[in-house]
């Protein structure tokens, strides 16, 4: 009986002992298993086809219980802070842009709000880097008008080396002002291609050809045109009229101080309601049984002001079906001043040519009933033969 107690103490003592111990050894296998357990999905998920993430699972690798899931979280925190970076600095250059845009816009507003030209210091940063021209003249043609360019190339538009020295020495620049067909380098604009390649006086626009079109081929023109040269004036036009460079430079720099010129032959002619009639006004209920005062189309020209205002507004300028009743409209409600030059708009022989022995030589000269020289091809040389300044005139003449 004793022997069974004390067998039963000694049994009951030792199974405690091992008790504890596996107790302990299983605690300790558990702990080992849950480790392996929460380090194979944190391995995986830092394993993901990112750079950065690898990067960021070396510095995690010594601590799975802590560092981890913190890691996880600055990890992605970091890759939000650095595309709001991104963003905010896209953001900025953009915001600069536009403040930049923005300033042009209200300086030139406020010159015509004031009634005061451009100040002087913002036309030097304006034109930084660019030279100052004295006039671009931009002379309207059509795909179908090369003999009308030939025409004037060989009679009062310098050629070749001489036109060059124009430029250079005058600050005249002369170009023939075309878009491009509805299907962008077809046969018709690679013939305008190979035509520039050999005289080298066109500009060409991102506009497409029309005669319906002419009020946004206008606008684009000029939107152009103050964009390549910084100039005093921009002259539109058309490829059946005679121009006389040097007279059109005297009459133009009289005006040259003063701000907001648009200059031309005013008129305000009946507004043609009549589908069947030429310059039928589709939009004829605005305006009542007259147009409002505004140049004829054949030639006028407008200050660097207005050639900018168009510019930048071009996007909400109103077009008419007639580009030069256009043109007039955008000009009103600002301080603009309108100025009626006969000289802009002589007839033919015998009108221009005795005006010019009277001494009073005419900058332009074409037909009314034509809206430009008739059959201008074969008539315009004798324009030029009776009517045309010399070209020692020319190069005399200074602006």
């Amino acid at each position: 009986m004793g022997w069974r107690r004390a067998g039963g103490a000694g049994d009951g003592a030792l199974s405690r002992r091992w008790v504890l111990l596996l107790c302990a050894g299983s605690f300790s296998l558990g702990l080992l298993f849950t480790n392996g357990m929460w380090t194979l999905p944190e391995a995986t998920e830092v394993a993901k086809p990112n750079d950065r993430r690898g990067e960021a699972a070396k510095l995690t690798a010594g601590d799975c219980n802590s560092a981890k899931v913190p890691e996880k979280h600055d990890f992605r925190d970091t890759l939000s802070v650095l595309d709001s970076n991104n963003d905010v600095q896209t953001l900025d250059k953009t915001i600069s842009n536009l403040e930049s845009e923005l300033s042009a816009a209200r300086t030139l507003q406020e010159s015509f709000l004031n009634g005061s030209p451009v100040s002087e210091e913002y036309k030097a940063s304006e034109s930084a880097g660019r030279r100052k021209y004295f006039m671009v003249i931009g002379i309207n043609t059509a795909f179908s008008s090369r003999k009308r360019r030939d025409s004037i190339r060989n009679t009062w538009m310098p050629q070749g080396e001489k036109r060059k020295k124009l430029e250079e020495e005058k600050g005249i620049i002369i170009r023939f002002v075309i878009g491009h067909s509805a299907i962008a380098g077809g046969i018709v604009d690679r013939a305008i291609a190979a035509e520039d390649r050999k005289h080298g006086d066109f500009m060409r626009l991102d506009h497409v050809e029309g005669y319906l079109e002419l009020s946004g081929k206008t606008k684009t023109y000029f939107a152009t045109a103050v964009a390549l040269w910084d100039a005093n004036f921009y002259v539109k036009v058309d490829d059946d009229v005679h121009v006389n460079i040097a007279t059109l430079g005297q009459i133009l720099s009289k005006h040259i101080s003063r701000p907001r010129v648009y200059t031309g032959c005013m008129k305000s002619g009946p507004v043609l309601s009549d589908k069947e009639v030429r310059y039928y006004e589709p939009e004829h209920w605005k305006f009542g049984d007259k147009y409002f005062r505004h140049a004829t189309g054949q030639l006028y020209a407008i200050s660097k002001d207005l050639a900018t205002y168009i510019s930048i507004n071009k996007h909400v300028l109103h077009k008419y079906i007639n580009e030069d009743v256009s043109l007039g409209s955008w000009f009103i409600g600002l301080d603009v001043e309108h100025i009626d030059d006969r000289r802009l708009c002589c007839g033919t022989p015998p009108d221009c040519e005795w005006k010019a022995q009277a001494g009073n030589t005419c900058a332009a000269s074409f037909d009314w009933r034509c809206s430009g020289i008739c059959n201008s091809v074969q008539n315009i040389l004798g324009v030029h033969n009776k009517c045309g300044e010399s070209e020692k005139a020319l190069w005399a003449a200074s602006f």
